[in-house]
C-alpha cells in the first residue's frame, strides 16, 4: 500500500487503524493512547527505521517532548517531559512526536526537540512542521466526527463543559478547547495568564475576523482587574457574565476560568456576543479585546 505524503494522510490512516483495531479487540474507541501502539505501528510500516523506545525525561520545562534518532539513524525514540503531572498533556505530546515521526523525520537531519513555544510557532518550515504535528495529534486523539458530535450543543460553553472531553480523549483541557476553537462559529477565545499578564491567547476565526485579538507577543498586556483570572479563587466563582468594559470596551463577555492547570497559569475561556466587534485601529487608550491581541504560542 502506498504511504501517505502528508500529515492529513497519516492522520486518517492511523485513525482508521486504531478504530478498526479496537473494534476487533472489543475495546471502547476512546481514549486513544499513542504509547500503546506507536512502536508496533512503526515496525509494521517502517521496519528499517522503527520507533524502539518511548520514555520519560525531566526536561525541566525546556521541552515538551522529542523525537530522537540513534547514531546510525535506523531507530527512533520518543521522549516526553516528566516534569509535570498531566497525563493528558503527555498523551498529546506523544501523538505530536508520532506525527513528526510519520510525516517529517525524512525532512530533517536533526532530532526534533519541541518546546512549548515551538509547538505553536508559525512562519518558518520548522514552525510549519510543528503546526502539522499538532494537527495530526488533534485529529488522531479527537477524530473530527466524534468531536463534532460531542460539541454539537456547545453554544455558550464554560471551561467546565470541556472536562468531559478531557477525560474522554485523555488530553489536557487546553487541547480540547483549542480544538473546538479551530472550527466553532462562536466568537470565543482562550486566554492564558501568567503573573497577572496575558501570556498567550487563541481565538476562533469568527472572533478574529470581527477584530478581537490580543498582541501578547508585541505588547505586554495585563489581565483586566475585574476579570475572574485576576480575582482568583477568592472570588469563589468560576464563571461570570461581564458587562462591557472588562474584557472589551464595547461588548459584554462571558468568562469561565480554571486556575493552575499548569501551576502558575490561569485559563480563561471568553465567549463574546454572536454579533459584534468590527475592526478599529489600535491605539494605546483602547481596552482589552478590541484590536489588541494576536495568536501567541504555547503547548497544550
Amino acid at each position: 500500500m502506498k504511504q501517505p505524503l502528508t500529515w492529513q494522510g497519516w492522520a486518517s490512516r492511523v485513525s482508521l487503524y486504531v478504530r478498526e483495531g479496537k473494534k476487533l479487540l472489543g475495546l471502547p474507541r476512546f481514549p486513544i493512547r499513542i504509547g500503546e501502539f506507536a512502536e508496533d505501528y512503526s515496525k509494521q510500516h517502517f521496519p528499517r527505521d522503527p520507533i524502539t523506545m518511548i520514555k520519560g525525561q525531566d526536561f525541566k520545562g525546556k521541552f515538551e517532548g522529542a523525537l530522537v534518532p540513534n547514531e546510525s539513524k535506523d531507530e527512533w525514540a520518543i521522549i516526553y517531559d516528566t516534569g509535570h503531572l498531566s497525563k493528558g498533556r503527555v498523551n498529546f505530546t506523544l501523538a505530536h512526536e508520532f506525527g513528526h515521526y510519520l510525516a517529517h523525520r525524512h525532512l530533517s537531519g536533526e532530532p526534533f526537540y519541541c518546546s512549548r513555544k515551538e509547538m505553536w510557532a508559525w512562519g518558518s518550515d520548522y514552525a510549519r512542521m510543528e503546526v502539522e504535528a499538532n494537527s495530526f495529534a488533534a485529529f488522531v486523539l479527537m477524530p473530527p466526527d466524534d468531536f463534532r458530535d460531542q460539541t454539537k450543543d456547545f453554544r455558550k460553553p464554560s471551561l467546565q463543559d470541556f472536562e468531559v472531553l478531557r477525560d474522554r480523549y485523555d488530553i489536557s483541557l487546553t487541547a480540547a478547547v483549542l480544538n473546538w476553537l479551530k472550527t466553532t462559529k462562536t466568537r470565543a477565545m482562550l486566554v492564558v495568564g501568567r503573573d497577572g499578564f496575558i501570556d498567550w491567547s487563541w481565538g476562533s476565526e469568527t472572533l478574529y475576523s470581527s477584530g478581537v485579538f490580543f498582541r501578547a507577543r508585541q505588547i505586554t498586556t495585563p489581565m483586566p482587574d475585574d476579570s475572574l483570572a485576576v480575582l482568583g479563587p477568592t472570588a469563589d466563582i468560576t464563571e461570570i457574565q461581564h458587562p462591557p468594559g472588562v474584557w472589551n470596551e464595547f461588548e459584554p463577555v462571558f468568562e469561565s476560568v480554571l486556575f493552575a492547570e499548569y501551576h502558575e497559569m490561569t485559563l480563561s475561556l471568553l465567549i463574546y456576543p454572536s454579533v459584534g466587534g468590527g475592526r478599529r485601529p489600535y491605539n494605546s487608550d483602547q481596552r482589552l479585546g478590541e484590536g489588541t491581541s494576536e495568536l501567541s504560542e504555547e503547548s497544550v
